[in-house]
C-alpha cells in the first residue's frame, strides 16, 4: 500500500510504499477512496499532543483519520458486512467490551485506538488500504444516494460536532448558539445547531469562511477582526448572551471569548483542541462562572453504532457536509494542504481522493 508517513514534526510527510495489511478474523480490509485531512492531522504533524496522556504522535506512523472507501476482504467472523460494502470508518476505534462499551459510551472505550494517533497499533488513513478491527462493532455502512467523498467531508467533525450539540449541550429550539472559529469543526458545529433549531452567530477573523457559516445556517455573523468586544456584540446581539457557545479553535482568546459570550446561566463547550502555545492550559474565569451558574463541556467523538441518526440528517439535508468540501486534491498534495492549514489558509474541509 502507499501512504504518508510521519518522518520529523513540522517536516513534510514522506510518501512511502508498505506491504498491505494482513487482516484478523474480526477485521476487513478497506480500499480508501477519499480521507478529510482534518486540522487534528495538523497537530499532530506539529507534534503537538505532547502535554497529554500517550504524547506525540510516534514518528514513522501514517498520518490522517477520517476515512471512507469499499471493503475488499473481510475476515470470516465478520457477521454484518460484505466485499464491496461502502463504509465510513469511524476515527475512534472500539473494543465493544469494556464497561463503557457496554454502557453505550463507545466512543469513551477503554480500549480505544485512533487512526494515525497510537503509533503502529492503529496506522492513519492517509493510505490507499487499511485496516480495521472489531468490524461489526466498529463499521457504519454508507446509505444509498451518499457518497464516500461526502463521508470523509462528514469525518471526525460533524459527528463530534453532534455529540456535543444534541448531548452534552442539549440546546433547545430558540437557543442562541455563539460558535468562534468556522474552521471545519467550527462550521459543522453551525450547520449541527442550525440543524437542531437554535439560532446560531459565528465568529470568524475570515469573510470567506463567514459566508459560508451562513450557508450552514448562521443568522448572524461577526469579525472578530473589525471588533474590540467580540463577548461584548454577542450579547448585544442576543439580549444578554448566547445559552451555549462553542470555541472550535481551541486557543486561548477564542476560549475565553467564548467562556465571556454565555448568558446566566449559559454553557460553554470546548471542541477545538489547544495547540503547543496553550499545551492543554487556559485559564478561566472561574469565580464568576461559579456565580453565574455557567457550565464548562466537552465533547469529543461518537459512538459507532449511532452514525445512522446522522446519515437520517443528511438524507433529510438537515446537516450538509458536503457543502464543506471546497477542495479534493491528491495524497502527493498532503504537505502543501498541511501547511496552509499552518497560515490559516484552508476554507471548510479539503478531501483526499486520489490515493495513487
Amino acid at each position: 500500500m502507499r501512504g504518508a508517513v510521519l518522518k520529523e514534526y513540522g517536516e513534510p510527510l514522506e510518501i512511502e510504499e508498505r506491504p498491505d495489511p494482513e487482516i484478523d478474523s474480526d477485521e476487513v480490509l478497506v480500499k480508501t477512496e477519499a480521507c478529510g485531512i482534518c486540522r487534528s492531522d495538523w497537530h499532530g504533524w506539529q507534534g503537538d499532543y505532547a502535554w497529554m496522556e500517550g504524547g506525540a504522535v510516534t514518528k514513522g506512523n501514517i498520518l490522517g483519520h477520517e476515512p471512507a472507501g469499499t471493503i475488499l476482504e473481510v475476515g470470516d467472523q465478520v457477521e454484518n458486512f460484505r466485499e464491496g460494502d461502502q463504509v465510513v470508518v469511524p476515527f475512534n476505534i472500539v473494543c465493544g467490551r469494556c464497561n463503557n462499551c457496554r454502557d453505550g459510551n463507545a466512543h469513551m472505550c477503554e480500549n480505544i485506538l485512533h487512526y494515525g494517533f497510537d503509533d503502529d497499533a492503529q496506522p492513519g488513513a492517509f493510505c490507499t488500504h487499511l485496516c480495521v478491527p472489531n468490524a461489526d462493532f466498529n463499521l457504519a455502512r454508507i446509505p444509498d444516494g451518499i457518497s464516500a467523498h461526502e463521508m470523509a467531508g462528514l469525518g471526525c467533525r460533524f459527528v463530534t460536532s453532534y455529540h456535543a450539540m444534541a448531548d452534552r449541550a442539549n440546546i433547545n429550539t430558540g437557543d442562541y448558539v455563539a460558535v468562534h472559529g468556522c474552521g471545519g469543526i467550527g462550521l459543522s458545529a453551525v450547520n449541527v445547531a442550525t440543524a437542531l433549531g437554535a439560532n446560531v452567530i459565528a465568529v470568524d477573523l475570515d469573510d470567506d469562511k463567514l459566508s459560508l457559516a451562513e450557508e450552514m445556517g448562521a443568522v448572524e455573523t461577526v469579525h472578530g477582526g473589525n471588533i474590540d468586544d467580540v463577548p461584548g456584540e454577542i450579547h448585544d446581539i442576543t439580549d444578554g448572551g448566547a445559552e451555549v457557545s462553542v470555541d472550535a479553535l481551541g486557543i486561548r482568546e477564542t476560549c475565553l471569548n467564548s467562556v465571556n459570550s454565555i448568558s446566566t446561566p449559559g454553557t460553554h463547550v470546548q471542541i477545538g483542541i489547544t495547540t503547543s502555545e496553550e499545551e492543554g492550559r487556559i485559564d478561566f474565569p472561574i469565580d464568576k462562572m461559579l456565580h453565574a451558574e455557567q457550565d464548562i463541556i466537552t465533547a469529543k467523538g461518537f459512538q459507532p453504532h449511532r452514525y445512522e441518526e446522522i446519515f437520517r440528517l443528511m438524507e433529510h439535508d438537515k446537516i450538509q457536509p458536503e457543502k464543506l468540501v471546497t477542495k479534493h486534491v491528491e495524497l502527493d498534495d498532503i504537505n502543501d494542504r498541511l501547511e496552509a492549514m499552518t497560515n490559516f489558509e484552508t476554507k471548510g474541509v479539503e478531501v483526499i481522493t486520489d490515493f495513487e
